[in-house]
């Protein structure tokens, strides 16, 4: 998938659809389609088909050409990691919960891999390195915002021009010449070369076993769309490796297969819980060429590209799989409707997840047909989607169309469809992790923060109006009351109102413990505040700077200042509403460069305490300096002074007092 329209290949064949996309981006579904309830109690729950409980959401965020991130080469470290994080926040914004990533998108990587250059799309030259680590930065991200991270690979593309001197001295495809093919001015890997799909093989499993990736994903290229009065020069290698094939046609589909065998197997052998998926081209064969094929008139994957996509999910050969169904409902060609329906019949019974490859990049765009100029084309894509059971999620091409949001193309799609947010579909059959204990829900002036403990990798959260008796099944049988969900074990909700909250327990492939005892805001019969850096009651100087550095804040941001030799605290006022004994807790993100003493005042009756707090461990959950005796009225209660001889940036964030 590069992401550049593909080039309209009718020339080539009668069979060829007009509308192809060249830089399709392939998306990670790694999930088995699963009930949207996990319990045979919840099957006569009354289900909502547009608050589904589960549902793969994604967006492609493609590098090659620069497409969409970075948005050129030879940005800084902290422009591009900038850049990143804006593309993260715009998936979870539009209620997303997973993105696949482009990090080899021309036989280069995005990671300091031992086999493949640096990317030139980082520093505009290849093999020089970026400075970082991009690969760990951005799992990390998006494991921060509870995001899926899946790495999207192009198998055979070399580069976008057919001069090998263009690459690096060292590149390998300059090392094994002949390894390589030219074809409509590009160069590419030949697929039937043994030793090349060992090293393809190799190359993508150093970033599996090395990262902590959720899924692998492979896009559409596998041998080079057709070009015009060019052949495929590969006979040498036919005549070599391909004796057992009757035609080079079955030689160059076994190659490919050969490759989505093997690296599924080398995937599952070396992280069971990693998903692989592959986003082929929308049409497998048309039924004019084969019955079993599907009531288009288009370019034929099976035979143009050589991959045969449904013989791969027939195999079991993959986990997921995405087509790219990149044409408008009714289209003659190949009509959105009419494929929907075709790819949902080949997954059935397979236990291969479908997911729809969305044509974003259409949506009001200049040129496209008067179906794209409809605001409501792609939200019509969902509702057709419900139809069939199999379709599992969807995921838009690239992540700056998603961004662009033609003629609010997705924003009606996000109102229509993603209302609430969604768990990600369920993988294999693993047990649920155990259920998690709410261990406060306190009402604050930025919303209830709740708190648990438990044992899951993640965690939903659920808000119920009102103080039922107990938990029904039904209130968790799809997303109506799903406000969330989180990698931490702490959430504010900015609602609230009379509702109680329930909490579970997700494992690393999303198996979902049962809930939580429920607990309501105040839930102890005392009274207990939160007050937030972003709140009215805080108070700072303007050597105080804000920043929104760690995941581990509460809130969106907190603030931070050098040590010195003067009090300069920031205060966290609060309405206290009778005396007695409070206790006093502190929120604050930790990190080695913070300080390792920093000193925190409670104005309690009788004079002020002060207590230090290590910051450089501890952080990202409430920590108690104490139980102090407080006088009512509204003041400054507790204050974080600067005045220290320990190193390191002193941190403000978040202060809860509550009666006990």
């Amino acid at each position: 998938m590069t992401a550049l329209l593909r080039t309209v290949l009718a020339a080539l064949t009668a069979a060829v659809v007009t509308a192809v996309v060249t830089a399709v981006a392939p998306v990670p579904a790694s999930a088995a389609p699963t009930s949207s309830s996990s319990s045979s109690a919840t099957a006569a729950c009354a289900t909502d088909p547009a608050t589904p409980k589960r549902q793969l959401r994604a967006m492609w965020i493609s590098s090659v050409a620069n497409i969409d991130w970075p948005s050129r080469t030879g940005l800084s470290v902290s422009a591009q990691q900038a850049e990143f994080r804006a593309w993260l926040d715009l998936a979870v914004a539009k209620r997303m919960n997973a993105v696949i990533v482009q990090v080899r998108p021309t036989a280069d990587a995005f990671w300091p891999s031992p086999y493949e250059p640096w990317s030139q799309w980082l520093t505009g030259t290849q093999g020089t390195n970026p400075g970082y680590d991009p690969l760990a930065f951005m799992v990390g991200e998006a494991h921060a915002r509870n995001l899926e991270f899946h790495a999207w690979f192009n198998p055979y593309r070399v580069a976008n021009n057919d001069d090998p001197t263009k690459l690096i001295s060292t590149h390998p495809a300059r090392q094994h010449p002949d390894w390589r093919f030219a074809y409509g001015g590009k160069l590419y890997y030949n697929p039937g070369i043994p030793a090349v799909r060992d090293f393809i093989e190799d190359a993508i499993m150093d970033a599996v076993t090395r990262y902590d990736v959720d899924g692998v994903h492979l896009d559409d290229y596998f041998y080079p769309y057709p070009v015009s009065g060019q052949a495929i020069p590969d006979s040498a290698a036919y005549a070599q490796y391909g004796g057992a094939f009757p035609n080079i046609a079955d030689w160059r589909r076994d190659n490919v297969n050969l490759l989505v065998r093997e690296l599924g197997q080398r995937i599952h052998t070396a992280k069971s819980w990693v998903s692989f998926g592959i986003s082929p081209f929308g049409i497998w064969r048309n039924s004019s060429t084969d019955p079993l094929g599907s009531r288009t008139s288009g370019l034929q994957s099976y035979d143009a590209i050589y991959a045969d996509s449904r013989q791969w999910v027939k195999q079991g050969w993959i986990d997921y799989l995405a087509p790219q169904i990149y044409w408008h409902i009714g289209f003659s060609t190949a009509a959105y409707e009419v494929l929907t329906a075709w790819w949902s019949d080949v997954v059935r019974g397979t236990g291969v997840q479908l997911v729809v490859g969305q044509a974003a990049y259409r949506a009001g765009a200049a040129g496209q047909e008067a179906a794209w100029q409809d605001p409501a084309e792609l939200s019509d894509h969902l509702y057709d989607n419900r139809k069939h059971p199999e379709i599992a999620g969807d995921v838009y091409f690239s992540a700056k169309d998603v961004k662009a949001d033609r003629i609010g193309a997705i924003t009606k799609l996000v109102a229509d469809h993603y209302a609430k947010p969604a768990l990600l579909p369920a993988r294999g059959s693993g047990a649920a992790p155990a259920a998690p204990a709410i261990t406060a829900a306190t009402a604050g002036s930025n919303g209830v923060q709740l708190t648990w403990t438990g044992s899951g990798t993640a965690y939903a959260v659920y808000r119920v109006a009102g103080t039922p008796p107990s938990a029904d099944p039904c209130f968790f049988a799809d997303a109506r009351n799903l406000i969330g969900t989180t990698r931490q074990k702490s959430y504010t909700d900015p609602g609230g109102g009379a509702s109680t909250y329930y909490v579970t327990a997700l494992s690393r492939t999303h198996q979902e413990s049962a809930p939580s005892e429920g607990r309501s805001a105040g839930g102890t019969g005392g009274f207990s505040v939160v007050i937030d850096n972003a709140d009215a009651g805080f108070t700072a100087s303007s050597s105080w700077g804000t920043s929104s550095y760690s995941t581990q804040a509460n809130g969106a941001d907190y603030r931070f200042a050098d040590p010195v030799a003067a009090s300069d605290p920031a205060w966290f006022r609060a309405a206290i509403p009778s005396a007695g004994s409070y206790r006093v807790e502190v929120w604050y993100p930790a990190n080695a460069g913070y300080n390792g003493s920093a000193p925190h005042i409670v104005a309690a009756s009788g004079g002020n305490q002060t207590v230090n707090v290590d910051q450089r461990t501890g952080g990202g959950a409430w920590r108690v300096l104490g139980t102090y005796t407080l006088a009512a009225g509204t003041y400054n209660v507790v204050g974080v002074s600067r005045w220290t001889s320990a190193t390191g940036y002193v941190i403000a964030d978040a202060v809860r007092i509550t009666k006990v």
